[in-house]
């Protein structure tokens, strides 16, 4: 079995890896690792998830030089969300090299401290396109000494036009460099950019079934008509009542129409995507991580890199145009071995996708068929999965919480959504309500009774200050408030 020590780490990154718990490597990390620490260009095909992080935060810790105090490896990502992510891995690692310097270059930003912070030096920058250029016209930021340039989620920077900002500030770096491309897919104005911008470069490919593990994701396909799919993807709340769920539109018109629809109904749900400000984006994924939300509407751009444990349920409201991404969408779910069920709307016009991603999978996925006169209906061997669907969501709250005190759901009134449960006399700690029912119940005492699981309010245990027995008997889910 492979271990970081083989690839030569210093005792110190050796020992970070270890606190972390981080023994093993992944795939992708394996391949790289060896590659990128002998100073070669590589473009790597991995999915997000996939631990290409470390893969090459790992080779640039290790060969930043602390005596130069200037800007040594740059790391271009295409949104926010991505650039926190990967500097929050960073400051990890760089523990293991006290006095290494870095600067997280995104819009969202008080871009005055940043300026400060390039004056103290940087040795390593992690940054969006936009902010980049800023400061590079700002002459805050100099590349000239930059000799290790990593381009990550490349395809999502050409979706989203970066094409020639990226090129812009290439442009600045020095031609020998060693140059990492990362990206889940290889569309033609990739390959382009990696032909301009590398030299021999390393070519490694992990495939998409050892990313995912579809083993642990129920799939289904609803037919349905464009008219009919907002009306067949409430059916399919109401059923499954998930814990949480990601809903995926193809653009941001159809994402922010879809939420408002949903807000309306009484969902708690709201939108992701390239139009919100990032105090905004950070607003929903904090409410979604902390289930305050249920459901998150969200485009593929900006949703790439979401890993939220305890997300059950995945829908596909447009299909997705790329087999990679519908991949990539479904892996929201089923993560830590937990179990979870993708959903995608078809249209007649959508048999042609969904053919595609069936071949690529090499299965057939099972079919349901949605008609507005009589609802949801049945096709032939879907049975079994139509009745497994609604526990993944009913279930998944006692697995997704397991040893926070209880083993059911969260308690609900019945048939109530989350803030349903405000008024609700707290449930005690006693025998624990819900999977957070036990943590916080009223302060005077009082007994709870088991919940009959599903999700209702997280305040539901902690109303009263007194005590008294918590509701037990709702199944939450995506009940709309009654």
């Amino acid at each position: 079995m492979a271990t970081f020590e083989q690839f030569g780490l210093s005792p110190e990154m050796n020992e970070i890896l270890k606190k972390q718990g981080i023994v093993v490597p992944t795939p992708v990390q394996e391949q790289a690792l060896p590659v990128l620490l002998a100073g070669e260009d590589v473009i790597a095909q991995a999915q997000t998830g996939t631990g290409k992080t470390l893969a090459f935060l790992l080779p640039i810790i290790e060969k930043i030089d602390l005596r130069k105090n200037h800007p040594q490896a740059l790391v271009i990502l295409p949104t926010r969300e991505l650039a926190i992510q990967v500097t929050a891995e960073a400051r990890k690692l760089a523990a293991a090299k006290p006095g290494l310097q870095m600067l997280a270059a995104y819009g969202g930003q008080d871009v005055e401290r940043q300026l400060r912070k390039l004056e103290g030096g940087s040795h390593l920058v992690i940054g969006t396109p936009g902010r980049l250029l800023d400061h590079m016209r700002r002459e805050s930021l100099s590349l000239g000494g930059v000799n290790m340039l990593v381009l990550d989620e490349a395809d999502q920077m050409l979706h989203m036009g970066f094409l020639q900002e990226v090129e812009a500030i290439i442009r600045s770096i020095p031609r020998r460099r060693q140059s990492m491309l990362f990206s889940a897919t290889m569309p033609d104005g990739v390959r382009r950019l990696a032909k301009n911008m590398m030299n021999s470069p390393r070519d490694i490919r992990i495939s998409s079934d050892s990313d995912i593990p579809l083993d642990n994701i129920r799939q289904l396909a609803v037919e349905c008509t464009d008219r009919s799919k907002q009306d067949a993807l409430v059916s399919m709340i109401e059923r499954d009542r998930p814990y949480l769920a990601v809903i995926f539109c193809r653009t941001k018109r159809r994402a922010k129409t879809l939420n408002e629809a949903l807000q309306e109904k009484g969902y708690a749900s709201d939108e992701l995507h390239g139009d919100l400000s990032q105090a905004k984006r950070e607003q929903v994924m904090r409410a979604f991580r902390s289930a305050k939300l249920q459901l998150l509407v969200a485009t593929d751009v900006a949703a790439r890199g979401i890993d939220v444990e305890g997300v059950t349920h995945v829908y596909n409201y447009d299909i997705p145009q790329e087999v990679e991404y519908y991949v990539h969408r479904i892996g929201r779910t089923g993560r830590a071995g937990g179990k979870g069920l993708a959903v995608t709307f078809v249209a007649p016009k959508d048999l042609p996708e969904l053919r595609d991603i069936e071949r690529f999978l090499g299965l057939r996925i099972p079919r349901q068929r949605y008609e507005a006169s009589s609802g949801l209906v049945e096709k032939a061997g879907t049975a079994s999965q139509a009745g497994q669907a609604g526990e993944t969501g009913r279930g998944a709250r006692a697995e997704s919480r397991q040893g926070k005190g209880g083993s059911g759901g969260r308690s609900a009134k019945p048939g109530g959504r989350r803030g349903a449960g405000r008024q609700g006399a707290g449930a005690g700690r006693g025998s624990g309500a819900g999977a957070n029912g036990s943590r916080s119940g009223g302060k005077r005492g009082g007994e709870g009774r088991p919940s009959a699981g599903g999700r209702g309010g997280r305040q539901d245990s902690r109303g009263g200050s007194k005590g008294g027995r918590g509701p037990s008997s709702g199944g939450r889910g995506g009940g709309r408030q009654r």
